[in-house]
């Protein structure tokens, strides 16, 4: 399972593998019960790989907040997306810890969490994501 094929549907529950395209939009593997089914136009989707979180100086992207919790957790499940906000938010800031807490709301964390825990549940490689900095300096 690569990152860059991992998409969010709103409206849709969990995560997604994006499989094949098709003339009218993509055809969809759901990561948590594998079931298969498309996804038109019409549905708004989420490439995870776009997704930055706002810090004061920049925005991090998403792969790289995932990373930063797997390393924390050792690859295992982290705080249950249903804790309270102060405890996801004490949580994130240990993981990102100068996270814009004006901007990312107890809702973003909920989510990043929950998608996190998605991805350990499915065995994805968390090593993987490696900060697009060294993978530049690698092939130098």
């Amino acid at each position: 399972m690569e990152f860059n094929k991992i998409i969010a549907v709103t409206g849709k529950p969990g995560l997604f593998e994006i499989l094949s395209q098709t003339k009218t939009g993509v055809i969809v593997k759901s990561i948590v019960d594998g079931k298969r089914f498309p996804i038109t136009a019409t549905h708004n989707v989420s490439l995870l790989e776009n997704i930055a979180i706002y810090t004061y100086e920049e925005e991090v992207p998403l792969g790289q907040v995932l990373k930063n919790i797997a390393d924390k957790e050792g690859g295992k499940e982290g705080i249950s997306h249903k804790e309270s906000a102060a405890k996801l938010v004490a949580y994130f800031s240990e993981v990102l810890p100068n996270f814009d807490e004006e901007r990312v709301y107890a809702s973003n964390i909920k989510k990043v969490m929950q998608w996190y825990n998605t991805l350990v549940n499915a065995n994805f490689d968390f090593n993987s994501l490696v900060p697009v900095e060294e993978v530049s300096q690698e092939e130098e």
